[in-house]
């Protein structure tokens, strides 16, 4: 899932894109700029799509069919995102026309961000915001922060108990 939102600074406004996993909820790959461009989400899409590479024989395997879903944005229909998503044989979806409650899991994740981070913060420049919003994400988020749907577990901890389900408790 995929979804952009802006980032106050103190005299300037910069846009961050993020992709999550659907199912763990985790944060798998995001991006910080000054644009809206298509530049921005395509940066965190290949983010993502690194995080999540695959290598059988050294070769890149998708074990199971993925889909990518997103608003309607014009970044995510630019000819730059889904030739991307295609070219790695990732199914695209995108929510009806004027229905957000399509991309909720997305704009759930945005609203904790804003208030768990952004609106407590007030970042002086882009480089400020990028550091913190990172050890959010990264510290916070993926490995701290309980979802109920995880059974009250961190994306990174549920992720983890699909790896190795027997070591976990």
């Amino acid at each position: 899932m995929s979804d952009l939102t802006y980032i106050r600074l103190r005299g300037d406004f910069v846009y961050l894109a993020v992709v999550l996993d659907g199912f763990s909820r985790r944060v798998i790959g995001w991006e910080l700029g000054h644009s809206l461009e298509a530049d921005l989400a395509v940066s965190a899409l290949r983010k993502a799509l690194v995080s999540r590479e695959i290598r059988v024989a050294g070769e890149v395997a998708r074990p199971h069919p993925l889909l990518h879903h997103s608003d309607r944005g014009v970044q995510y229909a630019s000819l730059a995102y889904t030739g991307l998503l295609e070219a790695h044989g990732i199914t695209i979806s995108m929510s009806r026309l004027a229905t957000p409650t399509d991309n909720a899991k997305a704009e759930s994740f945005m609203k904790t961000l804003k208030y768990e981070e952004v609106l407590v913060n007030e970042y002086r420049s882009m480089s400020e915001a990028r550091h913190s919003i990172s050890d959010f994400l990264d510290r916070i988020y993926n490995a701290e922060r309980l979802h109920s749907a995880l059974g009250y577990r961190p994306p990174v901890e549920f992720e983890q108990a699909l790896l190795h389900p027997s070591t976990t408790p």
